[in-house]
């Protein structure tokens, strides 16, 4: 089993594909020993399903891709995450509200991570700050703000935006956040040397939906 594997939420995302791909996944994350398998929320109870006697463990998004969605909405979307078996949320953060009223974006992360808390204290959150749309000032600040907040990760990136993780990124995220939170780097990791160098940048945690590819 290849030591990258406990880096990895092995990652399938996409808006279509073979009706059998979570099935696939949830082997796959089993055979090598992914730390999760990262679905969209509607696929949680297959994945959870399939998972429940493995330490692999259930990843989905909230607010996926846009971040657009309320904190209400979020917060609703979490509880029903966690009832149908998740235990690591990735959250995409507000771009717009952070750029234009962070003490608005502050108060919205304080209270999903409130809510998150209430329902299952021992849910891993990630927050995806998605870093292709904000300057390095931005990227600093909602690393501050989701650390305040109570994330358990920051997240470069959703995958789906402009750009993925890059080193430069994971390393003012662990510069900000320090030791003991966790950095996870998303989007366009394909191969080994991409992985290796995320974890050297400081990365604990790397999404991909190459995982086999990479450990092989």
């Amino acid at each position: 089993m290849s030591e990258l594997a406990k880096y990895i939420d092995h990652t399938f995302l996409k808006p279509n594909g073979d009706a059998d791909a979570v099935k696939k996944l949830c082997r796959e994350a089993k055979k090598y020993g992914f730390a999760s398998v990262c679905v969209n929320p509607a696929e949680v109870p297959l994945a959870a399903k399939l998972l429940k006697k493995s330490d692999v463990e259930v990843c989905t998004v909230i607010g996926f891709p846009l971040g657009q969605s309320t904190a209400i909405a979020k917060c609703f979307e979490a509880a029903d995450a966690i009832q149908n078996g998740a235990t690591e949320l990735d959250f995409v953060i507000n771009v717009r509200l952070l750029k234009h009223d962070p003490e608005a974006c502050q108060v919205e992360l304080c209270d999903i991570i409130e809510s998150v808390k209430d329902v299952a204290p021992a849910v891993v959150t990630k927050l995806i700050i998605e870093c292709c749309y904000l300057t390095k000032e931005e990227k600093v600040l909602a690393c501050k703000m989701a650390k305040a907040a109570g994330f358990d990760f920051v997240k470069t990136s959703t995958g789906f935006g402009t750009g993925g993780a890059t080193v430069e990124d994971v390393k003012l995220m662990r510069k900000t956040v320090g030791k003991k939170m966790g950095v996870k780097a998303a989007g366009g990791i394909r191969d080994k040397a991409t992985a290796l160098a995320m974890i050297a940048a400081g990365a604990n945690r790397l999404g991909c939906s190459a995982g086999v590819e990479i450990c092989v």
